[in-house]
This record gives C-alpha cells, sequence and structure tokens, in this order.
C-alpha cells in the first residue's frame, strides 16, 4: 500500500471514484475537504525501519475508523480495502492495490496499544477540525455516560469457577502436556473437557454444593500442584494460573483440621467488593455493576461532545473525548480526568452540561475557580425522611452557626457534638448532634427524630458547599434554570449512534483493547457527523409519538 493517508490520490482511482460516485459518498468527502489525516510519521514509534516495508499504518488507522463507521468486522474491511473504489480513493491507493490480509488489523491494534498511541486517532482528527474552525475551545460540551456488555458469556457462580479451572488446564495443556499428563487424574478429562456450560448442571442445591466442592478440591490441588519445587517454574507465570489462584482466593475458604479439609463457598459479606472481583476467566478487567436495577458485567464509556447552537457558531456537534471505566467506576470519578484530557486538547468548554451521577458540591465549587469551567447540572435533592415526606423539621428547620460550631433546632435547644469528618462515599461531612438528655423530654421528638435513645443528628456538608447546594437546589426549580440545562438532553442522540456503531457490547477482552473501539468508534461517528454538515442535512427532531402528538384540548 502507499506511504500513508496524505499521499496523493491516484488519477485514476479519481476518475474511476468520481465516476461511480458522482453524487460523492462519506469517504469521498472526508477526503476532499480534510485532506490527509494520518501520516504515517505520527506511529513511527510503533513500528520498525528495518526489513521488508510493511502495510502503511496511517491508512490501517483510516481502515479502522471506517470499520466503525459501517460496523464491519476485521475480515469485512480487508476485503473493502480491495474491492471499494471509495475507500481506495480515501486511502489514496491504485486500483490495483491488493490490500492486505484482514490479521494485519489486530497486530496493529496490538502496536499501537503497546506504545501508547490509542488516542492519536481522535486527537489528529480534532486538530485537523481546530484548523478548519469545525471545533474550538470554550462554549458548551456535555457527557453522559452508557454501560457497555463484555465480549464474555454471562455465567453463574458454580459455571464461572468451572471454567476458570477448565481455562487454567487448557493453558497447562498446551503449555507443558508431558508434565500435566504425569499426575493428572484421569477423571479430570471427562469432567473439564468441554465448557462447563455445555453440561446440565444439577438442579438439586446438595448436588450442586457437591459439584462446587469438587471444582474447589480440584482447583487446590491444580494450585498446589504448579508450586512444588519438581514442577516448571515458569508454569507460575501462565496468566491462567495467576487468574485462577485469584479466582479461589475469592470465592471459595478452606480450613484443614486434623489433616481433613473442609471447602465452602464465600459468603456475601466475605467476597471482595465488586470493583475487583473477576467475572471472567477470559476478561479479567470486565467488572459487574448495577444501575437503576439492572446489573451488567463489563465497561461503561463516557462521550464528551460539544452542544452550542450550530446555527449560532456555525459548527456541527462532535464528540471532543471518550473514556472507558470498568463498570463500577463511579461518574463523579471520571468528570476530573475528563476535564484533564479536554485541556490537554485545547478544547476545555466555558459551560459543562453534566446529569446528577457527575454533579457534586466539591466539583461546582472548584470547577469554575480552577478551571474556568461552569458546571451545569441538578444536584441529589435531600433524601432525608422529613424532606421527602414533608413534614416535621428537616435539615432548613435548623439554625446553624458556622463560627460557634453549633446547631439550634426549631425549639431554641443548642447542639452539643460537632464532628467534621467524611461520609460513606469519602466526601468531607459535618456530623452535629443534640444531646440525649436535650431531645428526650422535647414535646416535639417525634416530628424530629425516631430514636429512642439518642439525640437528633444532622450530617451536612462544610459551610462553602452547603451553602451552594441549597441554593443550587433552588435555582433548579425555575424556568430559567430548565431552559438552560435542556441542552444536555441531546446527548442521549449520542449515546444511540454509538450504540448504533456497536458501541452497546465491545467486540474485545480487556479494558485497554475496548478503550482503543471506542476512540475508533468516537472518530467514526465525527465524520459521519460531518459528512452530514457538508451535506447540509439538518439534525433529526425529537421524535414524538402519534399518542402524545393528539390534540386533548378540546
Amino acid at each position: 500500500m502507499g506511504s500513508g493517508s496524505g499521499a496523493e490520490v491516484p488519477q485514476l482511482t479519481r476518475q474511476v471514484a468520481l465516476a461511480a460516485f458522482p453524487n460523492g459518498c462519506l469517504a469521498m468527502r472526508v477526503r476532499d475537504e480534510l485532506g490527509p489525516l494520518f501520516e504515517d510519521e505520527v506511529f513511527r514509534s510503533a513500528f520498525g525501519v528495518r526489513g521488508r516495508p510493511g502495510v502503511s499504518p496511517g491508512q490501517l488507522a483510516l481502515v479502522c475508523v471506517l470499520q466503525f463507521a459501517e460496523n464491519l468486522t476485521d475480515r469485512q474491511a480487508a476485503h473493502a480495502t480491495r474491492a471499494r473504489i471509495d475507500w481506495k480513493y480515501l486511502l489514496g491507493v491504485e486500483l490495483s492495490d491488493p490490500g492486505f490480509d484482514f490479521t494485519v488489523l489486530t497486530g496493529f491494534r496490538d502496536r499501537i496499544l503497546a506504545h501508547g498511541l490509542e488516542e492519536k486517532v481522535l486527537d489528529l482528527l480534532l486538530q485537523r477540525l481546530m484548523e478548519l474552525g469545525l471545533v474550538a475551545p470554550g462554549g458548551r460540551q456535555r457527557t453522559d455516560s452508557t454501560h457497555v456488555l463484555a465480549a464474555v458469556r454471562n455465567l453463574n457462580r458454580l459455571e464461572f469457577v468451572g471454567e476458570a479451572l477448565r481455562a487454567a488446564l487448557e493453558s497447562i495443556a498446551v503449555a507443558a502436556p508431558a508434565w500435566l499428563r504425569t499426575w493428572m487424574d484421569p477423571s479430570w478429562q471427562q469432567r473439564y473437557r468441554a465448557r462447563v456450560d455445555a453440561y446440565r448442571l444439577p438442579s438439586a442445591q446438595d448436588e450442586r454444593d457437591e459439584l462446587a466442592r469438587q471444582i474447589a478440591t480440584d482447583g487446590y490441588r491444580l494450585l498446589e500442584t504448579v508450586f512444588t519445587p519438581t514442577a516448571p517454574h515458569w508454569l507460575r507465570d501462565v496468566p491462567a494460573i495467576a487468574v485462577l489462584r485469584t479466582v479461589w482466593m475469592q470465592q471459595f475458604k478452606r480450613t484443614v483440621t486434623d489433616e481433613i479439609q473442609e471447602v465452602t463457598w464465600r459468603g456475601k459479606d466475605e467476597c471482595p467488593p465488586s470493583r475487583a472481583r473477576i467475572t471472567s476467566p477470559y476478561d479479567v478487567d470486565s467488572r459487574y455493576a448495577v444501575k437503576r436495577g439492572s446489573g451488567w458485567d463489563g465497561y461503561k464509556a463516557h462521550l464528551s461532545e460539544t452542544c452550542d447552537d450550530p446555527a449560532e457558531v456555525g459548527r456541527p456537534h462532535v464528540i471532543t473525548h471518550v473514556l472507558t471505566t470498568d463498570a463500577t467506576v463511579h461518574d463523579a470519578a471520571v468528570i476530573e480526568q475528563i476535564h484533564d484530557r479536554l485541556d490537554d486538547k485545547g478544547l476545555l468548554p466555558s459551560e459543562h452540561l453534566l446529569d446528577s451521577g457527575y454533579v457534586s458540591a466539591e466539583l461546582l465549587l472548584t470547577s469554575p475557580v480552577e478551571r474556568g469551567v461552569e458546571v451545569i447540572g441538578p444536584v441529589r435533592p435531600n433524601s432525608t425522611r422529613q424532606a421527602v415526606q414533608a413534614a416535621g423539621y428537616g435539615k432548613t428547620s435548623f439554625s446553624i452557626d458556622w463560627d460557634a460550631r453549633q446547631a439550634t433546632c426549631p425549639s431554641g435547644a443548642n447542639s452539643r457534638y460537632w464532628t467534621e469528618g467524611y461520609d460513606h462515599s469519602g466526601r468531607l461531612a459535618v456530623r452535629i448532634r443534640f444531646a440525649t438528655q436535650t431531645c428526650a423530654p422535647c414535646p416535639a421528638r417525634s416530628q424530629c427524630t425516631r430514636s429512642t435513645q439518642y439525640g437528633r443528628q444532622l450530617t451536612v456538608r462544610p459551610q462553602d458547599q452547603d451553602v451552594l447546594l441549597e441554593r443550587v437546589r433552588s435555582e433548579q426549580a425555575t424556568e430559567d434554570w430548565k431552559a438552560r440545562y435542556a441542552a444536555r438532553a441531546g446527548v442521549e442522540g449520542t449515546i444511540h449512534q454509538a450504540v448504533a456503531t456497536g458501541a452497546r457490547r465491545t467486540r474485545y477482552t480487556s479494558l485497554a483493547k475496548t478503550r482503543l473501539a471506542h476512540i475508533f468508534m468516537a472518530t467514526a461517528i465525527n465524520l459521519i457527523r460531518l459528512e452530514a454538515w457538508w451535506n447540509g442535512s439538518p439534525l433529526a427532531p425529537t421524535r414524538t409519538s402519534h399518542l402524545a402528538a393528539l390534540d386533548l384540548a378540546a
């Protein structure tokens, strides 16, 4: 192939492409409007300079982006580079170019990841758009997240441990078959020769418990044998053995009394938290999370995009950053990282629209001062019993003297204890408590607290945060604030477009490869949007159902 995506389009390729697509197409429009995007020099550190010349990495980067734009497999994308005129036009190659084998794409992605170049593709596109005035710093941006399913089968607990053991045996059968043959129980070959979910597991609970004990015992024996002095020392470094060892520590507990071994499941409270617990032996980065009652194994993708009115600024909406985390990472924990990356790209917004999952009092306070970014988003409502039931004495019924470090209740009594620390989320909090002797004789006690042993307790944020939270809670109920925040809803359309390009389920295993796929996906979505912008295609209006459109005024 050529020397990069920036190579000149051969004359014959141009003539044939214009004849085949007189009205243009995505690939041709991108080439004509943006010119060269990915030069080979950008990826030089990931590829050697000795030996036979390989396939152009700049062209491979473009192929990966087009692959996600059209939701193609590696084999389909490699075939398109050989057979499609519009792709040859964008890549700048001859019509007779033979293309490459589809396995080259796997090697390209591995090299990009190994050398830390995964964000280069999106960054290079954004740099080109900044040069053309199609994206600029400041303005408004919005961010939202969506769940991403891992590319592994969902297994119950019994299937999971059985498959973890089988995966370890499969690896050793390849790495050291002669050693395994010398000691393995012949019954293991029958028990673990096929995937665990291919068998019908027993339905009786006692039989399932017995099978779990058998699997656990076999796993412990395998680990003990691998770590004996006579075993090949390098077997301990086999990834599947490390995974098996971790899974057994997380799932089982073993006690030995008078040389009698007892193996049992770990209880729910004895297992590690979800953020540290492996859910698949084939994707150790995948994690299980629950959101709004729905659980999934996998990851979470955070998409940030510009959202200024195109008619006012003369620029389309484009994705500026994509961040991929495991499924357990809370939205509020990544917003600083998102701001850091946008700042590095020179695309930090002046207004950032976020939902309540990202917004915190700390962020509302620090972001305008430290970064010049005004965060606009709802804060969570007061969830105390008094506030929810709109009855009794809530926090607003108390007067807090921050200088005296004391609170006064509606009956005029003063608090006794003032403790500064952290809440269950690790955020700064102040706990104010009234003495039991103060609250016990109070006639309004039932309206203040349900406790029969202790006095009323208030948990509030530090003064500056508490004042800010109350102000935002009152503002977000106004029509002006709602109108300003309404633009955030448009990010749901971006999530839908990402899902249409395959974002809902990752193609690859591991967090790093999933992140790379999302970067290619975001770049592809930008190219699709740019083509619509150049063609003058308006943004799709919000859909309204026929029932909602009925005029019921009469």
